[in-house]
């Protein structure tokens, strides 16, 4: 088959990506066949999945404009930042502050590709190809050099990221490495996905999920380990749809079921 003429020559169109599984979940068009039978595979052991993902999505528009509108933070670095959807966060930023700038970071050329031709107006807000596992390269490219003030308080975005960073790779050292780049009155804004209450299907979805990267969900102590050094906003480590919820409908009787713990932190 030929490659759609949106894929950027250096993505591998024959393996899932785990933001184009994402993407498809979503219900986007910016994905591959391997990508949807990822998304069909993870739909069998959750068949739920893709209203998880919303829910994930709506975390992240409500934390960005919370930090935007309360907190007044006017920087973001969004680190696997995915392929852009409805309100994206410098969508939030800049309606609370039209000076807001937002660097987004994916590993994923497809969906860098996608982020920088949304952007090509906004000169606020770029994005680049990197790695969370190699934190120091992304404080050191000249994008996020340039367009961020690190003497100014940022906010550290991670949604849905951090349990496909392997134990082996240290995401507590990730994620102290970019709150030591930060001064105080900074955010770091996570999600992460838990086996803590619903085991079985957690670490069945995980090795589905193994097949674009490997995932490895976290008790709830673990993920509030990550948040050392920083303190937590009420009302703290929750499920999803228990993080401040802007409607009745982002509420849920049973947010166990979402297996997507959600935080954000404030840098003492």
């Amino acid at each position: 088959m030929n490659e759609p003429d949106w894929a950027p020559e250096s993505a591998d169109t024959t393996r899932s990506n785990v933001a184009r599984v994402y993407d498809t979940l979503l219900g986007g068009t910016h994905n591959f066949a391997a990508d949807r039978d990822l998304a069909r595979a993870i739909r069998a052991v959750e068949p739920h999945v893709a209203t998880i993902a919303r829910m994930n999505r709506a975390y992240l528009i409500r934390a960005a404009r919370f930090l935007a509108e309360d907190a007044g933070i006017d920087q973001f670095l969004d680190i696997g930042s995915g392929i852009p959807s409805e309100d994206n966060v410098h969508d939030v930023a800049q309606r609370a502050n039209p000076e807001a700038r937002v660097v987004y970071v994916d590993n994923d050329p497809v969906a860098v590709a996608h982020t920088k031709a949304m952007l090509t107006d906004n000169y606020l807000a770029a994005a680049i190809r990197a790695d969370l596992r190699r934190p120091g390269e992304i404080l050191a490219h000249p994008t996020v050099r340039n367009l961020l003030d690190f003497d100014r308080p940022v906010a550290v975005v991670l949604t849905s990221v951090l349990h496909f960073i392997t134990d082996e790779d240290n995401p507590p050292a990730i994620v102290a490495r970019l709150r030591d780049a930060v001064p105080p009155g900074s955010y770091l804004v996570i999600s992460h996905g838990t086996d803590e209450d619903r085991p079985g299907t957690a670490k069945a979805a995980a090795k589905v999920c193994g097949r674009a990267a490997p995932a490895t969900p976290r008790s709830r102590q673990q993920i509030l380990g990550l948040f050392a050094g920083w303190e937590l906003v009420e009302p703290g480590l929750v499920y999803l749809p228990e993080w401040r919820p802007s409607s009745p409908d982002e509420a849920c009787d049973h947010p166990e079921w979402c297996m997507m713990l959600a935080c954000v932190g404030r840098k003492r």
